[in-house]
């Protein structure tokens, strides 16, 4: 998936790609002390704090059911999680996943869109870890937003979907559940299986 950068981020990043060809230079000419100057001026190490997130998969749901199972950075559709898993246990040849997530045997499905919540405002940037602060998006997406702002990068937040319109696949999920109970009966699917039950009821209560 083609990313694009923002003004604002493209104006960044070029003085950054500044600041280490001067470092560089610098480095050449045997000035480390000036190198380590112009780095910790320029372009310090800032390391983050890890942050514990305060998600699983029944405030995900939660988000995704909200969301209308749109990704709120592109407009477009995603699907629930767990139906990847599914799949995958159907047709572990076809469709591989990899506990571990190894990129070399894990569909591209999972990334391209498999639905995940991610921070409107990062939360290394001040934002709230929080409902109102999450949003639906892509593995994919998500990756590429970084600890960017939306104004960062020049990306918008697309209103939420319609899960009359579409609902991730939440409903068929469901349903083929019902029928092969054995693929939901133990860990993080069986957290899914409840996490579903109480979107979509939640969702029709609503209604």
């Amino acid at each position: 998936m083609r990313v694009s950068l923002g003004c604002g981020l493209s104006d960044h990043m070029t003085e950054r790609v500044a600041t280490i060809a001067s470092l560089c230079s610098l480095l050449a000419e045997g000035e480390t002390d000036r190198a380590r100057d112009l780095l910790n001026q320029e372009y310090p190490f800032a390391p983050e704090a890890p942050v514990v997130r305060k998600y699983g998969p029944t405030e995900a749901t939660r988000v995704f059911v909200r969301d209308g199972f749109i990704d709120r950075y592109t407009g477009g559709r995603v699907v629930f999680p767990p139906v990847l898993r599914v799949i995958s246990s159907v047709l572990p040849s076809e469709f591989p996943f990899h506990p571990n997530w190894k990129a070399s045997a894990t569909h591209s499905a999972y990334w391209e869109v498999g639905a995940t919540v991610d921070h409107i405002v990062p939360v290394s940037r001040g934002g709230a870890d929080s409902e109102t602060n999450w949003v639906t998006t892509s593995m994919i997406r998500n990756f590429a937003k970084m600890n960017w702002s939306l104004e960062d990068l020049g990306w918008v937040l697309h209103p939420p979907g319609s899960m009359t319109d579409w609902d991730g696949l939440l409903g068929w999920f469901l349903r083929i559940t019902d029928r092969q109970p054995r693929l939901v009966a133990k860990g993080s699917m069986r957290q899914w299986r409840l996490a579903a039950e109480r979107a979509l009821g939640r969702s029709l209560t609503s209604a």
